[in-house]
């Protein structure tokens, strides 16, 4: 087994993976404006940073304001790598792990780095008629940076002219989206965001619609500029979304994950998501990927469907624990594996024991 591990993450080492639900680069960077350099406001402005970073960890408005936390946030420093003006901004960079530690410890339930990428069909209208914002537009800019600044992977479309006449308008306000469905099919996303923003005066309004799986959920939103607009829009999306990945310390229980038709591709795209949530890869059998991991179930089920992974029913588990599957492996134990007199190393029994706890199967 051995052998074959390495084998597989050397070979893993060497592909690309397929552009969905992937863990963002710069979760831990926030920007924040800043007055001057003084020491008073850079205070402040990285009281702010830390406020945006919680709120985009947990999708809590109220998280930062805890008791809790309240020591995190008068010395933030503590927390933070290294920070740099551009400008007039602040940009910091938190340290990920210290800063988790200590939100976790805070009792914070946190929404980790693997989050669902998000096609935005995003309609404008300025007073001179409505067009799509495409990938590369001007326009694009602040909604890139507001999806940045709340820590959600956006996606926007060509907008070509077939594009253009989708009705999005309506969409965003309730209508039927199959037209917009099908359209979304080439992109690949995981969730599906329809918005209609438009300028009345000095005010930008916006209707929005929002798809993830079976789930739908709409609003409105408004600011005084656009890329005040976009940052609320995509900070609701991001209070929608938080609570279905977010995971407290006290809610994790003892999982034996198995993965059943796994590549190369498919290993090295699970070993990304397992990274997060500290899963241990216990043995390899064929196709089948066994990882051991603590975790709350709720949160591994829906990191899982980013994946594309599709829970095995209960029915298909029982028949496996009868015998009824084929190549089903029975799980060794530290015994089998030892020389008569020889002293198994406490890390191989580890590995080597049977499966315990919560058993959930997956296949692609």
């Amino acid at each position: 087994m051995r052998s074959i591990f390495r084998l597989v993450t050397l070979c893993a080492a060497c592909i690309v993976l397929p552009s969905l639900a992937a863990p963002l680069s710069n979760l831990y960077e926030v920007r924040e404006p800043v007055a001057d350099q003084q020491p008073e406001a850079r205070e402040e402005a990285l009281r702010r940073a830390f406020d945006s970073l919680v709120l985009r960890l947990t999708g809590d408005p109220e998280a930062s304001q805890r008791p809790s936390v309240a020591e995190l946030r008068k010395n933030p420093q503590q927390l933070i790598g290294r920070y740099a003006h551009e400008g007039d901004s602040v940009v910091v960079y938190f340290d990920p792990q210290t800063t988790e530690r200590s939100l976790r410890s805070a009792g914070l339930a946190l929404w980790g780095a693997n989050r669902p990428s998000i096609l935005s069909w995003w309609l404008v209208d300025e007073g001179d008629g409505a067009r799509l914002v495409g990938d590369g537009q001007d326009q694009s800019v602040a909604l890139r940076v507001a999806a940045q600044h709340r820590g959600l992977p956006l996606r926007l479309p060509l907008a070509d002219l077939g594009e253009q006449m989708l009705g999005v308008a309506e969409v965003a306000q309730g209508a039927d989206a199959q037209a917009l469905r099908e359209a979304s099919s080439r992109y690949d996303a995981d969730a599906l965001l329809a918005v209609s923003a438009s300028q009345a005066d000095s005010q930008w309004e916006a209707n929005w619609y929002l798809w993830l799986g079976d789930e739908q959920t709409q609003g409105k939103a408004s600011g005084q500029t656009h890329e005040a607009l976009a940052d609320a829009v995509m900070l609701a999306v991001s209070t929608f979304l938080a609570p279905r990945y977010t995971v407290a310390a006290g809610e994790v229980q003892d999982i034996t994950l198995e993965v059943m038709g796994a590549d190369v591709d498919r290993f090295a795209e699970l070993e990304q998501l397992m990274a997060p949530l500290a899963g241990r890869l216990a043995r390899v059998e064929s196709d089948r990927l066994v990882y051991r991991l603590a975790a709350s179930p709720e949160q591994l089920r829906a990191q899982l469907a980013l994946a594309r992974l599709h829970e095995v029913p209960a029915e298909e588990t029982v028949m496996e624990a009868h015998g009824n599957k084929p190549d089903s492996v029975e799980a060794p134990t530290p015994d089998a594996h030892a020389p008569a007199g020889e002293r198994v190393p406490e890390a191989e029994k580890r590995r080597l024991q049977p499966d315990a706890g919560l058993l959930l199967r997956y296949r692609w």
